[in-house]
């Protein structure tokens, strides 16, 4: 008597435009209209964007000076923040409905593991269906979700129908499906890598799947594996509940392009914001990030670490001005500056094998 083999069922739900989306839902003089939540300001930045400002070419990161030009229809609304955490918190409060094994992914999306649920329900589809339907009636908002045996898959397919998108990838059309998206459909696939990829003559997954996991490693270290694996459609991965902050940080974006001084002093002032924020949360880290962003939106970042916590102003202020030094700032000056402190992968490891030893005391 031969048994089939039991998969997972996980489910990824991601709210369309959904800061644009509360916004028309709030104010419904809005709806239907090209909306951007963000400032609009000649140094302004899109949040993100509604759907109808999208078919202009619209997305979030832009420049609002850009997408006026895009879209000069386009209607700015002033970001609500905690407005927006409390509506996330009520979309968090469907899906306990059906399992409490919710990993959250950013303020607007999440995994669920559904294998076990709630309702008793035999597919991640019906599951799907009702937390798309209650988010709807009971909240006015519209969320897309994909369902499949893995976070890698459910997250494409949570893609894959946007806006209002319901799709499933089942075990036995992985790879069918997997074989019809671009290399730039892959979680970890970044236009840097993208283009690394081109340049090898890899545009599609059935290319990359011809190439040998030693290859990959040699090419890309232990992202490689990753993506031999995906393009196989494996992803262990569990949903995880809690997830470890593994990082603190501020920017800022200038009025003014700044210089000279103006430099130093900006970094001072973003360097006690930093450390204000990292005693805040107790964190601990020994990595520092530089971020630098130049009028032309030409964005870098540099990055050390010590044998020393990142926790007061004077080791920050060591290594941001050393990190600082290792930048070729050009005449027009700095757009944005911007730091932040993480573990580095040692403290990772010290402090996930402290965690498991924890289990047998």
């Amino acid at each position: 008597m031969t048994t089939s083999k039991t998969y997972r069922k996980i489910i990824h739900v991601d709210m369309d435009a959904f800061f644009a989306s509360v916004e028309q839902r709030d104010h419904p003089a809005l709806r239907g209209k090209p909306i951007a939540v963000g400032h609009a300001g000649a140094r302004g930045v899109v949040a993100t964007a509604s759907y109808e400002a999208r078919k202009f070419g619209v997305h979030s990161a832009m420049p609002s000076s850009k997408a006026r030009e895009l879209c000069p229809q386009l209607i700015f609304v002033h970001s609500r923040m905690r407005h927006y955490q409390a509506v996330s918190r009520q979309v968090r409060e469907i899906f306990e409905r059906y399992t409490d094994i919710i990993e959250p992914v950013s303020i607007d999306e999440a995994y669920l593991d559904v294998t076990v649920n709630k309702i008793g329900a035999s597919t991640g589809l019906e599951i799907a269906k009702l937390i798309k339907q209650n988010i709807c009636e009971e909240l006015g908002l519209i969320a897309s979700a994909g369902v499949s045996y893995n976070k890698f898959l459910a997250k494409i397919a949570s893609d894959y129908r946007k806006p209002d998108g319901l799709c499933v990838i089942h075990p036995d059309q992985a790879i069918e499906f997997i074989d019809r998206l671009p290399i730039e459909s892959f979680w970890g696939i970044g236009p840097a890598t993208a283009k690394r990829l081109h340049a090898l003559g890899i545009q599609t997954a059935p290319q990359l799947r011809e190439m040998s996991l030693a290859r990959l490693t040699e090419l890309f270290g232990k992202a490689g594996l990753t993506y031999y694996n995906f393009v196989r459609g494996i992803d262990d991965r569990e949903v995880t509940t809690y997830r470890e902050r593994k990082s603190v940080g501020c920017e800022e974006t200038f009025s003014q392009d700044i210089r000279g001084k103006a430099i130093e002093q900006a970094l001072e002032s973003v360097i006690e914001e930093l450390v204000r924020r990292v005693n805040k949360q107790n964190f601990k880290g020994k990595r520092l990030t530089l971020k630098v962003r130049f009028p032309d939106f030409t964005t870098l970042t540099r990055s050390s670490s010590g044998q020393e916590y990142l926790d007061n102003i004077k080791n920050v202020t060591q290594a941001a001005a050393k990190l600082l030094d290792n930048v070729t700032v050009p005449d027009t000056g700095i757009r944005l500056l911007g730091l932040s402190v993480s573990k580095t992968e040692q403290e990772i490891r010290e402090n996930t094998l402290s965690q498991q030893m924890r289990l047998f005391d």
